[in-house]
């Protein structure tokens, strides 16, 4: 059986690869909407190797949006998927950088353009669990619904020349 090619890694388990001196590490920052409601804390950096960048924050969500969210009859059986967050610890999400910004002063990462409710039905993972870009596409298509570009890339995820395409869209460039 064939394992899929891994295109995510966490900062932390890359020797070797650190944030560049440029760039502030918001590993520890919160998370916040426009609203200014939290959303969860940086846990770490996803990167992609082929492309050598960090591409998603990887967000320990809050246990409020956990708990609002938490609506385990939401979908019916037929439809697959029961609730967002499993009773098992689901309560990480992935941000792509380039939808965030950075208050320095306040150590936080403000996402302008995807909101609380947005954040709160997000398919959600545990913590160290490897992401696929089936997953990844299923996101950007939460986040951002209009965007046709999502909807294309990563059917096929076997090389890195789908990684460059995938990830050279304004959703994965870094802020400033």
């Amino acid at each position: 059986m064939d394992t899929p090619k891994k295109n995510l890694y966490r900062l932390d388990e890359l020797s070797g690869y650190k944030v560049a001196s440029h760039y502030h590490d918001v590993r520890g920052w919160k998370l916040v909407d426009a609203d200014n409601r939290t959303i969860g804390k940086v846990d770490d950096l996803l990167v992609n190797k082929a492309t050598e960048r960090v591409v998603y924050l990887d967000v320990e969500v809050d246990k409020d949006l956990i708990e609002e969210g938490h609506e385990p009859y939401e979908t019916s059986v037929s439809e697959g998927a029961h609730e967002f967050l499993d009773k098992d610890g689901h309560n990480h999400l992935i941000v792509p950088i380039g939808a965030v910004n950075l208050d320095e002063s306040n150590k936080q990462v403000i996402s302008n353009a995807i909101g609380f409710d947005t954040f709160r039905k997000s398919k959600k993972f545990s913590k160290g669990q490897n992401l696929d870009r089936n997953y990844e596409v299923q996101i950007i298509n939460i986040y951002y619904p209009g965007d046709t570009a999502s909807t294309t890339a990563g059917s096929s995820h076997s090389d890195d020349n789908d990684d460059e395409s995938f990830y050279n869209r304004s959703q994965f460039n870094r802020p400033d």
